[in-house]
C-alpha cells in the first residue's frame, strides 16, 4: 500500500560523508545531538541529504526539525507539482511548477492501488476511494512525504457518494462527500474531522450540484463553494454549522458552462474565482474568469481566454462541458478536460495564459481518462 518518490540510487552511509571521521564516533553520538546538529544546516542543504541514508530521510519528519524549519517551510515553496494520473497507468506523473518541467520520475503505485482512484488531493495528503481488504467500504488517506495512511470507514454501508473533496489544516483535515439517494429527499452531507476521527452527517441540499463529477468544491472561507446545473447558481455548505445557503450574487449572461475554484494568500483562500463560457444553444463563443467581490455583491470579470486558445479548448472537449474541470495551484487556475493531455492555466499574478506542454513519456494510445490535481509537499500535513 505504499507509494514511493523514486529518484537515484544512493548507497553511502553518513560516515562516507566524512570520510576523516571514525565510523565509531558516529556510532557513539548521541541521536539527540546528531539531530540538533542536522537541524543547523540550511533547509535546502539538508534536504539534498535525503538519498544517502533511511535515517536521514525519517528525520525531517522529527518534531524538533519540524519545529525549526515551519516558517521557511510556509514562507517559500521548495517544490510543487502538477500530479496527472490515468487508469491505465500505475504510476502518477509529475509536472515540476517551480522548474517548469517533466520530472524524468513519476509516483510509482503499490499493487494495491495500481486501479484504485484517486479522487482528491490537499498538499501532499492523497484520498483513494477504496481500501483493498475493506469491501470497498472505506477511504484511504496517505501523506507521500511521511509513507503514513489512515484508513477512513464510510460512514454508513452501502455508501454512494459524490462531490469527494479533501481539505487539509495546520492540525489535521476534513473530508467532504455528499450521498446520492435514490431521491433528493434522502440526501445527507458528511464530513469526516480527522482530528475528532469521527463522521457527522448535515442534512443535503434540494438541488443538483455541478454537471461534472470531475469537479471538487472549492475552499473558501471556511465554507465549501458550488456551481449548479442550469439555472446556475453558486450555493456554499459551511463546514463549521452544516448550514447550506445561496450565494445572493448575480450571475454573467449567457452562461454555458460554470465552475469554481480559489486561492491566494492566506490558509483559506482569499478569492473566489469562476470560470465559465458564453454562448448560446450550448455552445461557448468566448471563455472567461470572473472574481467574486463580496463587497459591492456582484462578480467581476477579470480575463478572457485569447481566442485562439479558447478556439483549442472548445474543439478538445468537443463542446461536451461535463468534461471540463478546474483547480488552483500555487497562484495558478487551470483548466483542464478529461479527454485532453493538456492544461490550459492562468497565472493569476502576471495576468498571463498559457498551455503546459505535454508529457513526453505520455502514450499516445491513451485518449481519456486524464485527472490532473495539485500536489504540494508539506512536511507539517498530518493523517
Amino acid at each position: 500500500m505504499d507509494l514511493a518518490i523514486s529518484g537515484n540510487s544512493h548507497t553511502r552511509s553518513p560516515a562516507t560523508l566524512t570520510p576523516d571521521m571514525d565510523r565509531k564516533i558516529w556510532a557513539k553520538l548521541p541521536v539527540e545531538l546528531l539531530e540538533r546538529i542536522l537541524c543547523l544546516l540550511p533547509l535546502k542543504t539538508f534536504l539534498s541529504l535525503r538519498s544517502t541514508c533511511k535515517y536521514f530521510r525519517s528525520l525531517i519528519f522529527s518534531p524538533l526539525f519540524i519545529s525549526k524549519h515551519t516558517n521557511s517551510l510556509s514562507s517559500s515553496s521548495i517544490c510543487s507539482f502538477l500530479l496527472l494520473s490515468h487508469p491505465q497507468s500505475t504510476n502518477y506523473l509529475l509536472y515540476d511548477t517551480v522548474l517548469n518541467t517533466w520530472r524524468s520520475f513519476g509516483l510509482p503505485l503499490s499493487r494495491f492501488l495500481s486501479f484504485t482512484p484517486l479522487l482528491s488531493t490537499a498538499t501532499c495528503l492523497l484520498c483513494f476511494s477504496a481500501v483493498p481488504d475493506s469491501s470497498n467500504s472505506a477511504f484511504l488517506v496517505y501523506n507521500l512525504l511521511s509513507r503514513s495512511s489512515r484508513t477512513v470507514e464510510f460512514p454508513e454501508f452501502p455508501f454512494a457518494f459524490e462531490l469527494p473533496t479533501l481539505i487539509a489544516y495546520r492540525n489535521g483535515y476534513k473530508l467532504f462527500c455528499l450521498s446520492s439517494g435514490s431521491s433528493s429527499s434522502n440526501s445527507y452531507a458528511y464530513v469526516y474531522d480527522s482530528r475528532s476521527r469521527n463522521w457527522t452527517r448535515y442534512d443535503g441540499i434540494q438541488r443538483t450540484l455541478g454537471d461534472s463529477y470531475h469537479q471538487q468544491g472549492e475552499f473558501y472561507n471556511g465554507s465549501l463553494y458550488f456551481a449548479t446545473r442550469e439555472p446556475f447558481s453558486i450555493v456554499n455548505f459551511d463546514l463549521r454549522t452544516g448550514n447550506w445557503k445561496i450565494l445572493d450574487v448575480d450571475l454573467p449572461e449567457d452562461l454555458t458552462f460554470v465552475r469554481l475554484t480559489a486561492g491566494g494568500d492566506g490558509e483559506n483562500g482569499s478569492k473566489l474565482f469562476m470560470f465559465g463560457g458564453i454562448g448560446r444553444n450550448g455552445i461557448s463563443r468566448s471563455m472567461k474568469i470572473w472574481e467574486l467581490n463580496e463587497k459591492e455583491r456582484k462578480w467581476e470579470e477579470i480575463e478572457s481566454v485569447p481566442e485562439m486558445m479558447c478556439r483549442k479548448f472548445g474543439s478538445v472537449c468537443y463542446h461536451n462541458y461535463e468534461h471540463i474541470y478546474c483547480f488552483w495551484h500555487q497562484g495558478m487556475i487551470c483548466v483542464c478536460c478529461y479527454t485532453w493531455p493538456e492544461v490550459l492555466y492562468y497565472r493569476v499574478g502576471r495576468r498571463t495564459w498559457h498551455w503546459l506542454p505535454q508529457c513526453p513519456s505520455l502514450p499516445h494510445k491513451w485518449s481519456c481518462g486524464f485527472k490532473w490535481f495539485s500536489f504540494v509537499p508539506d512536511l507539517c500535513a498530518f493523517v
